[in-house]
């Protein structure tokens, strides 16, 4: 049986906050941050306060996603050293497609292109 990574156990909202200062140390804000995640994953900006408040680990937050956004299919590159798009396992390729997102909002992309309008 494979060990489940670190990351899928860890709470959302302990991660957030650097997904929040990542971005506003480049002059974006938390209201971009959290509406790539609501286009991410279909939480409500309600539903998405909920799971921060409750402490949910990245693998419940996924699996509960109101409806993952058909278009995130199309967020390729590099993350980590990674590429997302060659990502087999299903979790992680949720989780870096988050991460991609943040970091492309934290360069100074448009919303339009970040969210894949």
């Amino acid at each position: 049986m494979m060990t489940k990574h670190r990351i899928y156990s860890m709470s959302v909202a302990s991660v957030y906050p650097h997904y929040i200062a990542k971005a506003e140390k480049k002059g974006r804000t938390k209201a971009e941050v959290d509406e790539i995640i609501r286009w991410l994953t279909g939480y409500s900006q309600t539903g998405l306060e909920g799971e921060l408040a409750k402490g949910t680990t990245f693998e419940d937050f996924f699996a509960a996603a109101p409806k993952l956004n058909p278009a995130r299919e199309l967020i390729t590159g590099v993350i980590c050293g990674i590429r997302v798009e060659t990502i087999e396992e299903p979790l992680m390729r949720e989780l870096r497609y988050l991460d991609k997102l943040i970091d492309e909002l934290a360069r100074g992309k448009a919303m339009e292109k970040i969210l894949r309008n």
